[in-house]
């Protein structure tokens, strides 16, 4: 367990420590589960925790009634997340969409995947691919020797079959048992008669890409950085590849649904509130734009009945009247963007009217972790918290992989002022912010900032030293506020 003055995170399972927790005991949950899509081959990404009605039902208990739930869910699995939410005794009052534009699309290109693994071919990579499994060598194994992101490919039995190159199998030798000669062949001829034909496609444009130095593809580079290259974009070479040129199976990915769901009140709204201090959100708190507080005068089409009785049935027969308003700002939306999708409906409408957010920056990721060794992050894999830093040019290799070495090398983290927003929505004033999934301690540090005490649970002790430091700097961050608001004073 580590603790500060206004936060404790408990160090192992949820489903350890929420039952340790008193029932009644927590002012709102705010979380970023798991989306059990098996994330870089991450175990804790496909436990099935998210889909735990027992860990929600412990959610639940510690909840003072009326406490919400705010849980973010992947596009493909937020519904099961939303019904072993219900299923645990919570309702499900809405879904917040945070909308962004920087999400990168995980699509295979259907004509290449043909021309990779029409016939012979793709006999060839799945004998390999058969062999390794009967091995028993894990995945786990193969990425750590390899220093690479290929497992599931040399593993497969279905989608993507790949035989290792002969240097990264060398790598795996000590996990292996004796090898076949017809196992040696494949890797033997991997560059050989494997890939013949695709890379006899025809040349029809160019892109900036990156790959590791051997050329292996998906590897990570010493130092953290990829090498820039500039990549061929070849036509179908296969008559059966051509046919479905074009063609691929992911969309763009450019939301995250967030589920709101409410512990059953005791009472009414009113009653509850004044009794356990939740039940409702913070809406004047949450405002959208400026909040001036300038009154002004607005005209509203006149539906005052004696107009109405007169026959006077459109509103500009009915004329206006006049009404002083203060400004408060927009009511706020279950719609939250960041600036780039902020902009494109602005081209259309008024995007003025909802909250938006930029990503997580590299500042917001690492403060408080000055003195935290920088660990390099999986080669390959794109992440949508990412933004570019300052001299990066848009396309290039930096705002695309998450290759680059970090201090908070947590692979999923959310932009504080995007939690700061949601923790202030959900939490009464002095209220405590439990999450159970804390990751890289963006809730907790978003809380501290609000004014809130926070609880949190992290099963990965890799993590804890990065929650510390975030925690830590939130702290000293609130405290130095406090301590200009109090000068401001006097």
């Amino acid at each position: 367990m580590i603790t500060g003055e206004t936060y404790t995170v408990h160090i192992g399972s949820n489903l350890d420590v929420l039952p340790t927790l008193e029932d009644n005991s927590i002012d709102s949950i705010v979380t970023d589960p798991p989306y059990e899509l098996g994330f870089m081959g991450k175990k804790w990404d496909s436990s099935g925790i998210a889909y735990s009605v027992e860990l929600w039902r412990e959610c639940l208990r510690v909840l003072k009634p009326g406490g919400h739930l705010l849980s973010f869910g992947g596009t493909r699995t937020w519904h099961r997340v939303a019904v072993a939410i219900e299923d645990a005794g919570f309702e499900v009052r809405d879904s917040i969409a945070w909308m962004y534009g920087s999400g990168f699309p995980k699509s295979l290109d259907v004509s290449k995947a043909i021309d990779k693994g029409t016939g012979e071919n793709r006999q060839r990579q799945l004998k390999f691919t058969a062999w390794m499994r009967s091995t028993g060598i894990t995945a786990e194994q193969i990425n750590a020797a390899t220093e690479t992101s290929m497992a599931s490919h040399y593993l497969t039995d279905k989608a993507q079959p790949a035989i290792a190159t002969a240097d990264l199998f060398d790598k795996l030798r000590p996990y292996l048992p004796e090898v076949p000669e017809e196992i040696e062949r494949l890797v033997a001829e991997r560059t050989g008669i494997e890939w013949t034909a695709y890379k006899n496609r025809e040349v029809i444009g160019s892109k900036i890409g990156s790959k590791s130095p051997d050329g292996a593809g998906h590897a990570k580079v010493p130092g953290g950085k990829p090498i820039a290259v500039e990549i061929d974009i070849t036509a179908p070479s296969t008559p059966e590849a051509q046919q479905w040129e074009g063609w691929g199976t992911a969309l763009k990915p450019a939301f995250e649904p967030i589920v709101v769901a409410r512990k059953p009140l005791i009472g009414t709204v009113a009653e509850n509130v004044l009794t356990h201090g939740t039940g409702a959100l913070n809406i004047d708190g949450s405002r959208i734009g400026t909040g001036t507080g300038e009154k002004k005068t607005v005209h509203y089409p006149d539906i005052r009945g004696d107009n109405h009785q007169q026959g006077k049935e459109s509103y500009s027969e009915r004329g206006t009247v006049e009404r002083e308003v203060v400004d408060r700002g927009r009511w706020p939306a279950n719609v939250i963007l960041d600036e780039y999708s902020a902009e494109i409906l602005d081209e259309q409408s008024d995007a003025s009217r909802f909250f938006y957010v930029a990503k997580a920056s590299k500042r917001d990721r690492n403060e408080g972790l000055d003195d935290l060794p920088e660990k390099i992050k999986p080669y390959g894999n794109r992440e949508i918290d990412d933004v570019p830093e300052e001299g990066d040019r848009p396309g290039s290799v930096n705002d695309k992989f998450t290759t680059q070495p970090a201090k908070n090398f947590h692979p999923t983290v959310k932009p504080t002022q995007l939690m700061r927003y949601l923790v202030k929505l959900v939490t009464p004033p002095n209220g405590t912010v439990l999450d159970p999934f804390t990751g890289s301690g963006s809730t907790g540090k978003a809380a501290i900032l609000e004014g809130f005490r926070f609880v949190g649970i992290e099963l990965t002790e890799d993590y804890i030293p990065i929650i510390e430091g975030r925690l830590k700097h939130a702290e000293a961050t609130r405290a130095s506020v406090q301590e200009a608001e109090k000068e401001q004073l006097f």
